[in-house]
């Protein structure tokens, strides 16, 4: 019997492991911690800035299209990625219905004009840190962001349990595309809907299994001598070029918020 593999389980788009999209640039090259410590300024930096001050959020976004035009990531990957915070979009585009105070038209509909403020911003402010989020899964290695946490002065102990996590997911990933495979085998259908019951189906089993083998590991780690915490990665220092490449996005975005606070 010929088996058909589920177009889920063939990858879309050639040099993509798992979030990271290999390429060669130089935001693939900087260090995991730089780039942490700059997602965090960025993100404080789009936080800090008012409602006011639209035009500073106009050049956040044409920043961030810079850092993913450098990166060489494909817009369409990006934009498909975004997906993610539609949880976000349904409920910003919800408050201005159900907000209180002063109302106005929009559309032939009468909403909230703090909702709709509000709900905007939230738009807004969640997206530019949804776009840096993915720039950075995108450019950067499971291990490299260990050795980044754990050079940030993590503790050592949450490094250990965030390596693990994301070693086990790949694995149950990995179980639950052995397990559609078989299903095809069997005649199974091929459809999406099908797909997700069969999912749904197996997701429980899976996860027992991954429990078990984590037992497993750790008793092993235990008979080979483990008695305290997960030896720390080992990885490179950065350089003063790094910090300086790094740091330009939430530098250039505190000097848009700047001149935003003092033309308004």
């Amino acid at each position: 019997m010929a088996v058909t593999t589920s177009p889920a389980l063939v990858p879309a788009t050639a040099g993509v492991d798992g979030l990271l999209v290999r390429r060669e640039s130089p935001v693939h090259a900087l260090p995991a911690q730089v780039k942490l410590v700059a997602l965090l300024a960025f993100v404080v930096v789009v936080v800090a800035t008012p409602a006011q001050a639209w035009p500073a959020f106009a050049v956040y976004a044409a920043l961030l299209a810079g850092v993913v035009s450098l990166a060489r990531l494909p817009f369409a990957m990006v934009a498909r990625r975004m997906l993610v915070e539609t949880p976000f979009v349904v409920f910003a585009l919800l408050m201005p219905f159900v907000a209180t105070g002063p109302r106005v038209d929009v559309l032939g509909l009468s909403v909230s004009r703090s909702g709709l403020e509000g709900g905007a911003l939230l738009l807004t402010r969640g997206t530019l840190g949804v776009v840096a989020a993915i720039v950075l899964a995108a450019t950067t290695a499971p291990r490299e962001l260990l050795v980044g946490l754990g050079r940030l002065r993590l503790p050592a102990v949450l490094v250990g349990i965030l390596g693990f996590a994301i070693r086990y997911l790949s694995i149950a990933r990995e179980d639950l595309a052995r397990a559609e495979v078989a299903r095809l085998a069997r005649g199974g259908r091929a459809g999406r809907g099908a797909r997700l019951r069969s999912v749904a189906s197996v997701a429980g089993s899976t996860f027992v299994r991954t429990y078990e083998r984590g037992e497993r590991v750790h008793r092993a780690m235990l008979a080979r001598g483990l008695d305290g915490p997960v030896p720390a990665l080992a990885g490179a220092a950065p350089a003063r070029r790094d910090w300086a490449l790094a740091l330009a996005l939430p530098a250039a975005a505190l000097l848009t918020l700047a001149v935003a606070l003092v033309v308004r």
